[in-house]
C-alpha cells in the first residue's frame, strides 16, 4: 500500500466534504413553523363561521359573534364590542378570547351540549360561558339565524337551506 501523503488525505477529504455538501439542505436545520392549530368552523351543528349569538338571563346579556367581531349587551352596561381575533376548537369547546372597546378582557366558552336558557321553553344546541372582565355569565347560544327563525318553545335548529 503506498503511503498517504499529505496531497492524498487532501484529495479525500475534498471529495468526502463535496460528497456531504451534495447531501446537505440548508433548510433541513432551519426551526419548522409550528403547526397550525386545525380548528373546526362547526361545533355542536353550529357553523361558527357565521353570525352566532351567546344569551343569557337573570341578569339578561348577550354576545353577538361575527365573523369581525362580538358586541357584549346587558341590562344597565354599557355596550362593549371588541375584535373577533378568531376561534380556538378543541373536541367540544370552542374559545374566543379578545379585549373589549373598554379595554375589559373578553372570553367566550361555547360547548356543544344541550342547553335551557332557564326562562322558556327553547333548547339550544351550545352552552356558553363568558367572562368579562371581572364578571362570570352563564348561558347558551346558536347560530343568530337559527335563533330569529325559532319558535318560543322547543329545540333552537338551523333554518333549512334554501
Amino acid at each position: 500500500m503506498p503511503p498517504i501523503t499529505h496531497k492524498t488525505l487532501l484529495s479525500v477529504m475534498v471529495v468526502a466534504g463535496l460528497s456531504l455538501a451534495a447531501c446537505y439542505d440548508r433548510n433541513d436545520s432551519a426551526p419548522k413553523p409550528a403547526p397550525v392549530p386545525e380548528t373546526a368552523a362547526e361545533l355542536g351543528g353550529v357553523d361558527l363561521s357565521r353570525p352566532v349569538r351567546v344569551l343569557g338571563t337573570e341578569p339578561f346579556w348577550s354576545i353577538e359573534i361575527t365573523p369581525d367581531a362580538l358586541v357584549y349587551t346587558g341590562v344597565d352596561q354599557p355596550e362593549q364590542r371588541a375584535p373577533n381575533r378568531g376561534v380556538t376548537v378543541q373536541g367540544t369547546v370552542a374559545t374566543f378570547t379578545t379585549t373589549t372597546s373598554l379595554n375589559q378582557p373578553l372570553n367566550v366558552s361555547l360547548i356543544a351540549t344541550e342547553c335551557s336558557d332557564g326562562m322558556s321553553d327553547r333548547t339550544y344546541p351550545l352552552t356558553a360561558r363568558v367572562e368579562i372582565g371581572d364578571q362570570t355569565l352563564n348561558g347558551c347560544g346558536a347560530s343568530t339565524a337559527a335563533i330569529m327563525a325559532g319558535g318560543e318553545s322547543g329545540p333552537v335548529v338551523e333554518p333549512a337551506a334554501g
